[in-house]
């Protein structure tokens, strides 16, 4: 067997369930086949293989459930691919084969059910990564980066449970004035190059990776910039998208038998640690730009997330939206939810008038990392806050956002019965940087950490 061209990257994880994406390689006139088996750690007999044919329509890739596993406990796996000699082998057939496994032993952890455990997580946007007639320029540049992240993820305590990636994973039109990507070739190519790297190929080997898409995915502050010629680049980009990123998430049901449904209708997503939950936004692909009912999350996606804060029991319930709900930007781009002040509205009025406690924004987009909290004139009970995260690697042709991109010396919205006041909780980080996220007992540690994984800011957020 031979190693993954792409991956493995290890996706949605529970305490019984692991999903578990690879790619092999197209061979002319034969069948290829992917494989993974894996055992509890200190164990010394593998499970049998879990085996699959790769398809080229799939671009030979293939997501892979690891079902019945044991909570809050360490294994290790081994995964690759391979060409049988006759065209007439099948997945059952292929088992019975004499196959010599890669020798790469990678690791992964399945979570813990009890609550009120300290828990930690990774979070960053916006990796750009140039492609210059397919090779990728200064590629260390996009790479060094996930290292830091890995030394970190050995030595944390608490133990990191996921990374998230929360959009601009890559840059579909980074050449985009040019020589703009188009075709599926071409794009798929992208996320090969980009997750076949060293160092963020090892990290997301070992760690669980939740990702969603935002706008260089597709297009520069997509749809807004939308041309009738550009529904093949996005049929093209849409599909890729869902092989690689969308395939190991959550948004993927689980059959009775345990395994993947791989038809997709949404984007969005949940997923649960403990008294921890997450709602996943798609705020990128639902979006209406009409003038009658603009919207940056479509009407069953809004209702969800409304009703997931409600009625979730969850200590602490975190919101990742590609792009910031606040603070507003001086020079308005029509892209971020300053640009849909109605529904912003609605869902921080259900917050409010609710009582719901705990509820934290995970953003990217901005080029620029801080924490802010947003209150209530009017009701001191209301209380919510941001966290952005980006860029994990910028561009020399982009600016990074400091804290003069921002309105902040006025209210973020006035309404009748009363204004919504932020402020800045930390300093605006302008450089390449990660959020490290620890959830104790009395409050949410933000940590903020440069390319080389040095601190560069340090925020306490209590919990109520």
């Amino acid at each position: 067997m031979l190693k993954p061209t792409v991956g493995p990257i290890i996706g949605h994880t529970t305490t019984n369930h692991a999903r578990i994406f690879l790619r092999g390689e197209h061979k002319t006139n034969t069948l290829v086949f992917a494989g993974i088996r894996y055992r509890r750690q200190g164990e010394d007999h593998w499970s049998k293989g879990n085996f699959a044919r790769l398809d080229p329509e799939r671009d030979m890739c293939e997501v892979f459930a690891l079902n019945n596993l044991s909570a809050d406990s360490d294994y290790e796996y081994q995964a690759g691919w391979f060409s049988p000699m006759s065209l007439a082998h099948s997945v059952d057939t292929v088992r019975e084969l004499p196959l010599q496994w890669p020798q790469q032993v990678y690791r992964l952890r399945t979570r813990s059910s009890q609550s009120g455990l300290p828990r930690a997580y990774i979070v960053g946007s916006c990796r750009y990564l140039q492609m210059t007639a397919g090779i990728a320029f200064a590629p260390h540049l996009g790479d060094t980066i996930f290292a830091s992240i890995s030394r970190l993820v050995e030595q944390a305590s608490p133990p990191v449970s996921a990374l998230l990636m929360t959009g601009d994973q890559i840059y579909v039109d980074d050449l985009n004035i040019i020589a703009p990507d188009r075709e599926f070739k071409e794009i798929l190519h992208k996320y090969r190059v980009a997750f076949s790297q060293t160092n963020i190929a090892r990290l997301m080997s070992n760690l669980s990776t939740y990702m969603i898409l935002d706008d260089h995915e597709i297009e520069d502050n997509w749809p807004a910039n939308r041309s009738k010629s550009d529904d093949y680049l996005y049929a093209n980009a849409i599909r890729a998208y869902e092989l690689y990123q969308a395939s190991h998430s959550p948004t993927h049901e689980l059959s009775s038998e345990g395994l993947l449904n791989k038809r997709l209708d949404k984007y969005w997503y949940q997923f649960t640690e403990g008294d921890i939950e997450w709602f996943v936004t798609d705020s990128r692909t639902r979006r209406n730009l009409s003038a009658t009912d603009r919207r940056i999350l479509d009407v069953a996606q809004e209702q969800a997330l409304c009703n997931w804060l409600i009625q979730s029991p969850a200590r602490i319930k975190f919101v990742v939206t590609s792009v910031m709900l606040y603070p507003d930007r001086k020079r308005p781009d029509g892209d971020a939810w300053q640009a849909f002040p109605e529904q912003r509205l609605r869902l921080l009025e259900t917050i409010r008038t609710h009582r719901i406690k705990n509820v934290f924004f995970i953003c990217g987009d901005i080029h620029g990392s801080l924490t802010s909290r947003l209150t209530h004139s009017e009701d001191a009970d209301f209380e919510v806050h941001t966290i952005v995260s980006s860029p994990l690697c910028n561009s020399r042709l982009l600016p990074y956002a400091t804290a003069a991109t921002f309105v902040l010396d006025q209210p973020l919205l006035r309404t009748a019965a009363g204004d919504y006041r932020h402020v800045l909780t930390s300093n605006v980080i302008s450089q390449d940087n990660f959020a490290h996220l620890v959830v104790e007992a009395g409050q949410l540690q933000v940590n903020f950490h440069d390319r080389e994984g040095k601190l560069l800011q340090s925020i306490g957020i209590p919990i109520r």
